[in-house]
């Protein structure tokens, strides 16, 4: 093992811990301004609570996030600088925009939001919510047509070994990041619903076990439905979105990444008619020409033919992927992320209408136990979809940084030593595993207390500023 190989890992675990808050803050965010949205035009209490309970647990996400995210841009530094010198001609303007439009009204307006209770007015108050995010899901859509420069370089010019970029519109609406933002953003928003569906079920067998179950407003677990069927939704439509987009990405993949789509396949030759393994020793005839190109007899390149090609073409070298990783993290990917939203589908389903009693339509159909059990698979499963197929996505495009222009053997720092990394490794790895266990005793710890009372409001607030509500979400900053 030298500098480079834990380079890599450094660069892998810090990006994956940080890719853990960005999709939960992404789809959070939005259920949390719909929820204060349902207040503001229902006025009734009961969603006012859920804003602030849910409010509390996106925000110890995000502050998470930003944290671990620092660490990202002084790795390009540190460890990679033959990569920054290549490509900071083009990244610097997505990052630039990311950083100075989408991340300043992010947190520009969700501190606004934190701080805006009980003294702004309740429109104005919900609008910063929605500001903030929307800021989040352009620092999304700037990242990622960054990183789909890597896989699908346009708009540039190699000018004395640097990319220059020559149009700034062609790396905006790349193809690639095209098809990859709404994949990405609509995986952000399972990934939130199972969440809230994690957290509800929990708090739905934990009020039914308890005897006191007096409540303000609602009673016991009859508050979580909606919430619940809220995220059903969410979940359910975001991954029909997930689908569709990845049909495109696959399309793309099998035009620009034929390496990546190949391995993802186990496909070791070029074969007409090429069928789809959703298992090994499991094979669907043609199905996989088909996903690629719409042509069931098209032919897909193999792993070992395009190794000759690619050695031709840019001499000698191993272009294969990490072939295991790259073949089972997509299936993971497919089956935990399929199993989440047959999960949403199947909890619609069932909290469909009202009960029917002899004298008519009763209440709404309550959540079996049962069904609350199961929705705390709904954090994990979805998490671990999209880290695989963030690994999928990565790994598949090795050994390259920048598709077919940069390797990643030549884009480590020079003169950087095998201990100089192991330490940074070393200490990164301690650092975000005490940050993990800050957080999870955090959301624990709220999610248990469960949502709070609202207090009446203060004699000295005007009607009409920031609702019935105190600053109760202001100390969340000390977390």
């Amino acid at each position: 093992m030298d500098a480079l190989d834990l380079a890599r890992w450094q660069f892998g675990v810090t990006t994956v811990y940080h890719f853990l808050f960005v999709p939960l803050t992404i789809g959070l965010g939005v259920f949390v301004a719909g929820l204060q949205t349902a207040w503001h035009r229902t006025g009734k209490e009961h969603y006012l609570r859920l804003t602030k309970f849910f409010g509390k647990l996106f925000l110890i996400n995000f502050a998470m996030g930003v944290v671990t995210g620092i660490v990202q841009e002084f790795q390009f530094g540190m460890n990679w600088s033959e990569y920054s010198v290549f490509v900071g001609d083009v990244f610097g303007a997505p990052l630039a925009l990311e950083a100075l439009l989408a991340f300043f009204l992010e947190s520009t307006f969700l501190g606004l939001w934190i701080f805006g209770w009980d003294r702004l007015p309740k429109r104005v108050h919900l609008a910063t919510i929605w500001a903030a995010v929307i800021g989040s899901n352009l620092s999304a859509y700037f990242i990622l047509a960054a990183n789909a420069w890597m896989k699908h370089p346009v708009g540039y010019e190699v000018v004395d070994g640097k990319a220059r970029m020559t149009d700034l519109w062609a790396v905006l609406t790349n193809p690639t990041a095209t098809a990859q933002v709404p994949h990405v953003v609509a995986a952000s928003f399972v990934v939130a619903g199972g969440f809230v569906l994690a957290v509800c079920g929990y708090r739905i067998l934990r009020e039914r076990r308890d005897p006191d179950r007096t409540r303000p407003v609602r009673r016991g677990a009859d508050m979580w439905r909606t919430p619940v069927r809220a995220a059903l939704v969410m979940t359910a439509i975001a991954g029909a979105v997930v689908a569709v987009s990845g049909d495109t990405s696959a399309k793309l993949m099998y035009e620009q990444q034929p390496m990546k789509l190949a391995a993802a396949e186990g496909l070791r030759h070029d074969t007409a008619g090429a069928p789809f393994s959703p298992v090994p020793g499991v094979e669907v005839p043609m199905l996989l020409s088909f996903l690629a190109t719409n042509d069931p007899q098209a032919v897909v390149q193999g792993t070992e033919d395009l190794q000759k090609r690619f050695t031709e073409r840019f001499g000698p070298a191993d272009y294969r992927p990490n072939l295991p990783v790259v073949f089972w993290s997509f299936r993971v990917m497919i089956v935990f992320g399929m199993t989440t939203v047959g999960l949403a589908v199947l909890g619609l389903w069932l909290t469909r209408g009202r009960r029917r009693g002899r004298r008519g339509e009763g209440p709404p159909r309550a959540v079996p136990s049962w069904l609350a059990r199961a929705f705390l698979l709904a954090l994990p499963l979805p998490t671990l979809a999209i880290i695989a197929g963030w690994l999928l996505s990565e790994i598949g495009r090795q050994p390259w940084t920048v598709q077919g222009e940069l390797l990643t053997a030549a884009s480590v720092s020079p003169g950087v030593g095998l201990g100089q990394v192991a330490v940074s490794l070393a200490l990164f790895t301690a650092l975000y595993g005490a940050l993990a266990l800050a957080e999870a005793v955090l959301i624990v710890r709220h999610v248990k207390a469960g949502p709070e009372p609202v207090p009446a409001r203060r004699p000295d607030v005007p009607s009409g500023v920031g609702g019935n509500a105190t600053a109760e979400l202001q100390p969340t900053l000390m977390y």
